[in-house]
């Protein structure tokens, strides 16, 4: 998955030359035409003024976990996102004083005044401490509400007495290839910094999960980034950084940000009940050639099984909404109630039939 090496090129406008009399004149170029949206729209002269109101929401991540006296010293380990700073001595001092082991350095974004944090569940998962930091210097302990590992979504939260600045959610569904994003976090454990880019592709599937669909960036984004926000033109929170392509540790320009749509509902369920709840089909599935998705297999005793699915069924709509591939079904399934109905229209040896299934409660596995 690498990248080439940057080309770098300048664009220029040369005019015809009009031969007048003796001598050669250089036409003036066109003015732009008011209605021409590629020459009126352009970036933003700076984005200071984006940066000013949305940073005082963004945090950096501490996570450490504790260990005994004997073994310390053996298992102190530099965090990838600091090998090779100027933190990582400081960093290995301050361990062999603390017996702690750090275990990374992410980022997050406040979406509540009462300290409300949205994160990475990598970023905190196996935390035994968490430490946010604000961009005032304010540090804070903080705790896990919930996290969801399939999706990679964590929420925190700080104790304050006062209302804490924070960001909005963003209509993810808006954004378009080539639209300008703003990227915030904690790169390499060196404290809240920004980075800007495009939006260079949509719906990536990077084998993460069964879930994927991510946002692809081109804002660098480097080892303690994840967790942060991704804004659009507005303030708003349209992504939440999760991953990169980096061959040499680096960034290459290639990132990838969980869409809000995703995210904005999981959040709302870990702060609720502090896990996700989700459906499950009991069934294995591939594309089907001529569209929509196949069934291979039924589970016995499954949900599929009792409500008459076969092998060979051809799944077209789910509530009268178009199935295009497997992986938008699971994400379909997986978002109904455990123990809500849904109408599936399948195509049974080339007839149409319609079938009821009551959703169960997935534990594991794709369906």
């Amino acid at each position: 998955m690498t990248e080439p090496g940057p080309l770098l090129c300048r664009l220029s406008w040369l005019a015809a030359a009009a031969v007048v009399l003796l001598g050669a004149a250089i036409a003036a170029p066109a003015p732009a035409r008011a209605d021409d949206p590629v020459l009126v729209q352009s970036g933003p002269l700076t984005f200071a003024p984006l940066v000013k109101r949305v940073v005082p929401a963004v945090v950096n991540i501490a996570v450490t976990q504790e260990v005994d006296d004997a073994a310390a010293d053996a298992r102190v380990k530099v965090p990838a996102a600091l090998r090779g700073t100027p933190f990582e001595k400081q960093f290995r001092d301050r361990m062999r004083t603390h017996r702690e082991q750090m275990l990374g350095a992410g980022s997050g974004f406040v979406i509540d005044p009462s300290g409300v944090i949205v994160t990475n569940n990598h970023v905190v998962g196996q935390a035994d401490n968490i430490t946010v930091s604000f961009s005032d210097g304010t540090e804070l302990p903080a705790k896990v509400l919930g996290s969801d590992e399939l999706t990679d979504i964590a929420v925190i939260q700080v104790k304050t007495d006062r209302k804490l600045a924070f960001v909005p959610w963003g209509r993810s569904q808006d954004v378009q290839i080539g639209d300008w994003v703003l990227a915030a976090g904690n790169p390499f454990g060196l404290g809240s910094s920004v980075t800007a880019g495009i939006v260079s592709a949509r719906g990536r599937d990077i084998g993460a999960g069964p879930f994927d669909d991510f946002l692809q960036l081109d804002a660098p984004i480097n080892p303690g980034n994840s967790g942060g926000p991704s804004f659009n033109m507005r303030g708003e929170v349209v992504a939440l950084n999760t991953a990169f392509v980096s061959p040499g540790g680096g960034s290459v320009g290639i990132g990838f940000s969980i869409p809000s749509e995703l995210v904005a509902p999981i959040v709302e369920q870990l702060r609720a009940k502090g896990h996700i709840d989700r459906g499950w089909l009991g069934v294995t599935m591939e594309n089907a050639a001529g569209g929509g998705v196949t069934i291979v297999s039924v589970d016995k005793g499954g949900p599929g099984q009792r409500a008459g699915l076969r092998p060979g069924d051809v799944v077209r709509t789910v509530n009268g909404e178009h199935v295009d591939s497997n992986r938008g079904l699971i994400r379909t399934i997986a978002a109904a109630a455990p123990g809500s109905s849904i109408r599936m229209a399948l195509s049974r040896h080339g007839k149409p039939v319609d079938v009821l299934v009551v959703v169960g409660r997935r534990t594991e596995g794709p369906g």
